[in-house]
């Protein structure tokens, strides 16, 4: 068991001999810190939501109405915050959720890398979006002995899909996370009144540009003429998805099938009867579609649906409290997002890497003042509506 929260006595002992930390551990400075290093335009499309936000920004505050309830007498001096998940012990139950523009973050534009490296560094497992700077089979190594998973956005073409699933696969990902709300884009005012959409630029490109489905399928290589190779991505990007195309998913890999956007309880009953493996709880940080309900809001709908089956959850997380508060509500892994993506903005993998060690110290630290030695007790305790 790993004692997450001795982070503090590291900051604290480093400040008697005058050492103040390179990074910031709460959420607000280090949003203001990353929007000043990523500028106006990656600021936009990085922290921007659908349409006024409104969703994107109750995902966040709605952690503020639940609230969890002290055990006190409870001998907590040590916790224990490892899960089980697709047949391994994890450390911790936080992941890297998939950032589509990773790559574009850090000064060198391989923020994919950085990404990765900060997985190494923490054991906090990477979850490796489509879109990268960096091909996957590079990104999924630098991640060491840390398990990484592999994020579609799933391409018209049948064999591309396949291409991209396989090698992630043979890359060593220990499952494909499908997002399903993302055939087409949502209406993202910030990125629209600065007439900027980054792939169409030709930025996070090279899981495409480097398979050779999608090379086949040009006259010259995207290296020659990356317009024609930016048309083709445009045209092929987003496949709509239905029941029916689960069986595809189970016939071309062996790996877990994870469902990412699921918030129904009725959608958790169908992904279970067409055989996903896990369900993932999100809205997309509330990028994709505004006017909904903010999804801690419904994570316990899903967990109860889900029964036996893993939901791994995320949006709007800014923190370990709003970590354990998901953990209480049944979730088994919890995807950390932009605050992850800050850290790479502000400070590369060693930007990111305090970033996930600073939530995991706060969720320890949470755990040991309240009473909690175990996750177990975590999900014991639960969580109550607080208004």
């Amino acid at each position: 068991m790993q004692n997450y929260g001795g982070m503090q006595n590291e900051i604290y002992n480093a400040g008697l001999q005058g050492i103040l930390p390179d990074y910031p551990v709460d959420f607000a400075t280090l949003e203001a810190r990353a929007h000043e290093a990523l500028g106006p335009m990656m600021t936009n499309y990085v922290a921007g939501g659908c349409g006024d936000e409104h969703t994107q920004d109750t995902n966040a505050r709605a952690f503020h109405h639940w609230g969890m309830i002290p055990r006190m007498m409870v001998d907590c001096s040590e916790r224990d915050l490892s899960i089980e998940l697709f047949g391994m012990t994890l450390p911790s139950p936080l992941f890297m959720a998939p950032i589509g523009l990773n790559g574009e973050a850090t000064q060198d534009r391989h923020g994919d890398m950085a990404a990765a490296r900060a997985s190494a560094m923490t054991g906090v497992p990477l979850c490796v979006s489509t879109l990268g700077n960096d091909p996957m089979e590079d990104v999924f190594e630098a991640c060491g002995d840390t398990p990484a998973f592999f994020q579609l956005y799933t391409p018209r073409n049948r064999e591309l899909a396949t291409s991209l699933i396989q090698r992630a696969e043979k890359s060593g990902a220990k499952a494909i996370v499908v997002t399903l709300d993302t055939w087409l884009t949502g209406w993202r005012p910030r990125d629209l009144n600065a007439s900027n959409f980054p792939q169409l630029r030709g930025k996070v490109m090279q899981n495409y540009f480097t398979d050779p489905v999608f090379r086949s399928m040009l006259d010259k290589p995207p290296e020659e003429d990356p317009k024609a190779a930016i048309f083709l991505f445009a045209a092929i990007f987003g496949q709509v998805l239905t029941w029916e195309d689960m069986a595809f998913f189970k016939s071309v890999t062996d790996l877990p099938i994870v469902l990412k956007g699921i918030c129904h309880a009725e959608d958790v009953k169908k992904a279970i009867d067409h055989g996903a493996d896990a369900i993932y709880c999100s809205n997309h940080g509330g990028r994709q579609a505004n006017g909904g309900i903010a999804t801690i809001d419904l994570l316990g709908d899903v967990v109860e649906a889900a029964g036996d089956l893993p939901v791994l959850f995320d949006s709007g997380i800014r923190s370990g409290t709003d970590a354990v508060k998901a953990l209480a509500m049944g979730a088994r892994a919890v995807g950390v997002g932009r605050p992850y993506t800050y850290g790479l903005a502000i400070g590369g993998a060693e930007g990111a890497a305090w970033v996930l060690r600073s939530i995991l110290a706060e969720a320890d630290l949470l755990m040991a003042v309240n009473g909690y030695p175990s996750l177990a007790a975590v999900r014991g305790a639960g969580v109550r509506r607080t208004g």
